[in-house]
């Protein structure tokens, strides 16, 4: 299997598996969907990492050289972008699941483990996927496909959200890859480590928001990521409501005082 998905206690790691720099393909894309699918609906896991497998890659963009269904027309490809997987049977055809990956609702942290070439889908999933990340001194960030006249990753990955207005460009338009370093001075990554250190650390990160109530956490994102795009009068209404709800529940099972302390708002 192209995609290597594994819980190991309260913690699942996904690891794309495709040679040596891990291409995606429609297979991996639709293992991704279904292995997040689970992650989400399972609750004793707490925390996820996407990563890849090796040194040279975590996910270096769409194989290109994977090609259309034999004998597909035009309007063929057109009926599979508007109604995807109609017909398609087990075996995936085109690029349309990378498209319910993204289309997912996930308020489960998921820690990115880089190593080698991030680069186009690679990189939309995980700026997409991932909401800490920690690369290792070899990772290479970029988008190249606008030199092969695909430009659209920059809306895709809503970039500019997560880079400023000028860098996000930089890397847009002139394809070049951004170094771990340079990543992490503009706060694209967290932290960067040796290639060896790489799993290790990120477990230690995992470890530590699996630790927290589950439902903290839970609503810790869900109003982080839908406040951000809200006014800040309806921001602070929508976390205030997520916030007593929350509290209703650990009125039947309390934290332990020593460890969490919530103070009343």
């Amino acid at each position: 299997m192209p995609l290597r998905y594994e819980k190991d206690g309260d913690i699942a790691v996904f690891t794309i598996e495709n040679g040596s720099v891990n291409p995606t393909n429609p297979a991996i894309h639709k293992e991704l969907f279904l292995a997040l699918k689970d992650f989400l609906a399972d609750t004793s896991i707490r925390c996820g990492i996407l990563t890849g497998a090796g040194e040279r890659g975590f996910c270096a963009g769409d194989d290109i050289k994977t090609s259309y269904k034999r004998g597909a027309t035009a309007r063929d490809e057109l009926a599979d972008h508007l109604w995807p997987h109609n017909g398609e049977g087990e075996t995936p055809h085109d690029f349309s699941w990378s498209r319910d990956v993204l289309a997912l609702e996930r308020f489960k942290p998921i820690i990115g483990a880089v190593n080698g070439w991030c680069l186009g889908q690679g990189m939309i999933y995980l700026l997409s996927l991932t909401d800490i990340r920690i690369a290792s001194t070899n990772a290479k960030f970029g988008f190249p496909e606008v030199a092969y006249g695909m430009g659209g990753a920059g809306g895709t990955s809503r970039l500019g959200l997560q880079l400023p207005h000028t860098v996000a460009m930089w890397m847009l338009l002139t394809g070049e890859p951004m170094e771990a370093e340079e990543a992490l001075s503009h706060r694209l990554v967290n932290k960067v480590v040796a290639p060896d250190a790489l799993m290790t650390t990120a477990r230690e990160v995992a470890g530590k928001i699996a630790r927290h109530p589950p439902e903290a956490v839970r609503v810790e994102m869900e109003a982080y990521y839908r406040g951000r795009e809200l006014s800040r009068a309806d921001a602070l209404a929508f976390t205030k409501h997520l916030y007593r709800v929350q509290r209703m529940g650990l009125r039947e099972e309390p934290v332990q005082p020593d460890r969490f302390l919530y103070r009343q708002r």
